[in-house]
């Protein structure tokens, strides 16, 4: 009992989550959307400060299946401010309707599967998560009730199972290889170099779905078109952060004779040329940030290839995360204020001088420039990639950060055109403009500490 006690104290942010969402939906029961979208705030809130103190540790609960390690910390600590900013989307866009706390419940919910997958110490673990994260996203997804939800929702679903299943065989190999279903006991692969890459190659298709990697991203653009623009602002970020840490936390124990990471490279080079080729012919803005966010899970890779390689690794993965959920959400939240098409950002940048100085500071900061948070991120990820001895992918990487400034100029150069006086002015709104307001100070704060923390690195080198 006294090890138990122990391992659920140091479960206090999940176990908060979980009461989070269920008291939200009690408040949907009881008809008091505010209630819960006060209880949701509060909660999400809380969860974060409990997850401060964890800062440092590096062990696991429950013989070994659950993790407490820099990884799932920094999870906990992205995950959760990214859920809150959500939730505040959705109170702009969805408020007033008539199940809106279940979508403050939900997104609770799903961000638990997203901290069960980023804390995975156990491949059963790696299945939970996904199930939990993915029941979630799916009836986020078909909210609206409308013929582009349902079919969103549809194809998000059937694209889900059929890669979960092929994940849940492939690591029927592993278990049976290894004997047991601890991630930290598949050193034991180390003689069996053709059952490892039967199981990794399933586990990539499995979270390689969640994160939206090529060529498992196909459900992406049609389900983040076809959901509220809140939803898929928040499936852009939390499960795709979720699983990109899960699998960091699998290859962290592969042997090295498997050639994960020149898979893992592979399948970098192919997410991040296809999302940028991909979001250069949208004319949609959510489209061409949907097949954005799929090439940005290009670039988590390049850490991930280099854990065990680069002590740089890790805190590539940790700051690019945080820029990646801070600059998204942000270009998410111009977009849901201003409409999801071109045309409709046209004139932003002189009708609303801030929004539009906002707006070209996330695109800049998810191209790479400096001294933006994503510049930071891309910077570590490459230094990681380089000392890995993968200096081919980083040079792939910067050539695709070129062609990333040509996608985001799409939405650019409207934002500072004339604005036709027929189409419907630029209105501001309360919760979109909190969003991207606080996206934009931790885009800057971000990039900034990276900066300070990389000039301390060159001095103590």
């Amino acid at each position: 009992m006294t090890q138990m006690a122990q391992d659920l104290a140091l479960l206090k942010p999940e176990i908060l989550l979980l009461l989070t969402g269920a008291l939200a939906l009690v408040g949907e029961m009881l008809r008091r959307p505010g209630a819960a979208l006060l209880v949701t705030a509060v909660g999400l809130l809380l969860a974060t400060g409990l997850s401060l103190p964890l800062l440092g540790l590096d062990t696991a609960v429950f013989d070994g299946t659950f993790r407490i390690d820099a990884l799932s910390v920094w999870a906990k600590l992205i995950l959760l401010p990214a859920t809150l900013l959500s939730v505040l989307l959705a109170r702009a866009e969805l408020g007033g309707s008539d199940r809106e706390g279940t979508v403050y419940s939900l997104f609770c919910f799903t961000t638990f599967g997203a901290l069960v997958l980023a804390a995975s110490g156990d491949t059963m673990l790696l299945v939970l998560g996904v199930l939990l994260s993915g029941l979630g996203a799916f009836a986020l997804v078909a909210y609206p009730r409308d013929d582009a939800a349902t079919e969103a929702a549809m194809k998000f679903f059937v694209f889900a199972s059929v890669t979960g299943a092929v994940m849940i065989f492939g690591l029927t190999y592993w278990f049976g290889a290894t004997g047991t279903t601890l991630i930290s006991d598949l050193g034991r692969l180390q003689q069996m170099p053709y059952v490892a890459p039967l199981g990794l190659v399933a586990v990539l298709v499995g979270l390689g779905y969640k994160a939206s990697l090529a060529p498992f991203h196909f459900w992406a653009p049609d389900a983040y078109q076809g959901a509220p623009v809140c939803v898929a602002a928040y499936l852009s970020v939390v499960p795709k952060i979720g699983a990109l840490f899960a699998l960091a936390q699998v290859v962290a124990w592969l042997p090295e004779n498997t050639g994960w990471r020149a898979l893992l490279a592979g399948v970098a080079v192919l997410t991040m040329t296809l999302g940028y080729l991909a979001a250069l012919v949208q004319d949609n803005a959510v489209r061409l940030l949907a097949y954005s966010s799929i090439a940005q899970a290009g670039y988590f890779l390049l850490g991930v290839v280099a854990l065990g390689a680069s002590e740089l690794a890790l805190p590539a993965l940790v700051v690019f995360g945080a820029a990646y959920a801070a600059m998204n959400l942000g270009a998410f939240a111009i977009i849901a204020e201003t409409g999801d098409t071109l045309e409709a950002v046209t004139g932003l940048g002189r009708k609303r001088v801030f929004a539009g100085v906002a707006m070209v500071v996330f695109l800049l900061s998810l191209t790479g420039i400096p001294p933006l948070a994503g510049f930071a991120g891309k910077f570590l990820l490459f230094g990681a990639a380089i000392e890995a001895h993968f200096t081919w992918l980083a040079v792939i990487a910067v050539i695709n950060s070129v062609l990333s400034l040509a996608v985001y100029l799409r939405l650019v150069v409207p934002m500072y055109k004339a604005r036709d006086s027929a189409q419907a002015p630029l209105g501001y709104q309360r919760w979109p403009t909190t969003v991207w307001s606080l996206a934009f100070v931790a885009t800057l704060v971000i990039g900034l500490a990276a900066q300070l923390f990389l000039v301390r690195l060159s001095q103590t080198v």
